[in-house]
């Protein structure tokens, strides 16, 4: 007797007209694609050390198959180019900039996937290339940065295999995902959101298809290191996050997360991709792509539930802009052409020009204007590190030399470990310790280090609690006029200690964030 057929097992619905094939090849979005690396090259030696880069080049002192915010593959970048050329920026912002460009191909190959002619390819890759998820992040080494290429290749295969039914490409999209888990878990929440969509709108036979299966077995194996040392420590990601949903991070908090949607492109791209994603969801002849549309909102649904950063879907915004320009470039070709493509092009030139001031280090950092620094709060924390350096340097000298001999110095993030890691021995500085994130396992200060350095701190309320004499020693000054975490921060002076390092430090010097 046959076996009942499941729904499971039928084919998914045709779509009511036939999904156009692939648009033509044009090498107009490698151009860009190869200008935005080079641009980003040109800036990167500009400014200086962001706080996660000297984080990223510590834990690079450190390797290990993870760490408490992130898996091994960028703090293993950072060890490789702080080899290769010790203390230079370009070298160590490279990966970066040529993962950015790489982005911008991606885009205009999805959007080509898709049926974009050449035009539309064009202008999916100038909204790539202006976009500030891969401008900022192409400027820096970043995890998210890695992030945005590891979501766009996945899902250029998985757009590959809706149009063509080969399923093989599912391997793909599982073997990127899984190089993605060495970053950080966040490619999971994407492969979450694909099965979600395909799962609401088809076709469901691929829940069932031994490809998508041997892919999704790729990732979870590429994931398994990581998990691993997760487990052995106790599984700390799960304070990090924590934290991060309690709004103790940038870029965190739910209402910031939704606002950041409309900006993390470009405000110019935000009517394109809300346009890309109408399309998705209801245009006939891309039925087949629906499960784009629902994989989007499946994810930015979980980051608001779950009180994610707002930037973690940002490469799937990316994806719908990719449809979005093709559903511009049919708009600017109707009834009134000349003046839609002169507005287009008024808004791509402004849009340029923003990007330019707004996300790159164009201008110069002694005077950079606060408004910069409202919009990209990445820009300020790269701004004046030597200076303060410079600033725990003087604090230490003026201590007398039997204490000198002895100090420490303790700081509340890892950023600022981070630079007097960098900067401290040349100024004749003690080795700095953190509680914060993975600076809790690097090392403790000595039990009998009892004179100490602090910043990081507004207040000395939490100081007190570990010491018996907490003075005011000075102030951090950046010799900028810059606005950021640490520009004219207090310098304590911490004595005598009740209770040893070894009784406070994992309970209550530790923190994450």
């Amino acid at each position: 007797m046959a076996e009942p057929v499941t729904d499971l097992d039928r084919p998914a619905p045709a779509p009511s007209s036939p999904t156009p094939p692939a648009g033509p090849r044009t090498a107009g979005p490698w151009l860009l694609g190869l200008a935005a690396s080079a641009v980003l090259l040109l800036l990167a030696g500009r400014y200086g050390y962001h706080r996660d880069e000297l984080y990223f080049l510590l834990c690079g002192r450190h390797l290990d198959w993870g760490y408490v915010d992130q898996g091994p593959l960028v703090p293993a970048l950072a060890r490789l180019a702080d080899t290769v050329a010790p203390g230079n920026l370009v070298v160590l912002r490279t990966p970066s900039a040529l993962l950015g460009g790489a982005a911008v191909v991606l885009v205009a190959a999805i959007a080509r996937e898709v049926g974009a002619g050449r035009a539309a390819q064009l202008f999916a890759a100038f909204l790539a290339a202006t976009a500030g998820i891969v401008l900022a992040g192409g400027h820096l080494l970043s995890t998210t940065t890695v992030d945005l290429l590891v979501w766009l290749v996945a899902t250029w295969c998985a757009v590959r295999m809706l149009r063509t039914g080969d399923t093989r490409w599912a391997f793909g999209i599982g073997l990127a995902l899984g190089v993605g888990l060495l970053n950080k878990l966040l490619p999971g929440l994407l492969g979450i959101g694909l099965l979600a969509g395909v799962a609401i709108a088809g076709p469901r036979r691929l829940l069932r298809d031994r490809w998508v299966l041997a892919g999704a077995a790729v990732a979870a194996l590429f994931a398994v290191p990581y998990l691993a040392w997760q487990a052995a420590h106790g599984f700390p990601q799960l304070s990090v996050a924590a934290s991060i949903a309690g709004g103790d991070s940038s870029y965190s908090g739910r209402l910031d997360a939704a606002v950041l949607q409309l900006m993390i492109i470009s405000p110019y791209a935000t009517p394109i991709w809300v346009a890309g994603l109408v399309a998705l969801l209801r245009r006939p002849a891309w039925a087949a792509y629906r499960a784009l549309g629902w994989a989007w909102l499946v994810v930015f649904a979980l980051v608001l539930l779950v009180g994610g950063k707002g930037y973690y879907d940002a490469p799937l915004l990316l994806v719908l802009t990719a449809a979005g320009a093709v559903v511009t470039v049919d708009w600017a070709a109707r009834r009134g052409a000349p003046l839609r493509r002169a507005l287009l092009a008024v808004g791509a030139a402004v849009t340029l020009a923003g990007s330019a001031v707004l996300l790159l280090p164009t201008l110069p950092a002694q005077r950079l204007p606060g408004f910069v620094v409202d919009v990209n709060y990445d820009a300020g924390e790269t701004i004046g590190w030597p200076a303060f350096a410079d600033s725990m340097a003087a604090v230490h000298r003026a201590l007398p030399p039997a204490e000198q001999a002895r100090a420490v110095l303790l700081t509340g993030n890892y950023g600022e470990a981070g630079a007097l890691a960098r900067y401290g021995p040349a100024r004749g500085l003690p080795r700095a310790y953190s509680g914060h994130n993975s600076m809790t396992r690097f090392g403790r200060p000595p039990d009998g280090a009892d004179v100490v350095i602090a910043v990081g701190w507004e207040r000395p309320d939490q100081l007190r609690t570990w010491f018996t004499e907490v003075t005011e020693a000075g102030r951090v000054d950046q010799r900028v006029a810059v606005d950021n975490d640490e520009n004219g921060l207090p310098i304590f002076v911490c004595r005598g200690m009740p209770r040893p390092w070894s009784q406070i430090w994992d309970t209550e010097v530790r923190h994450a964030s």
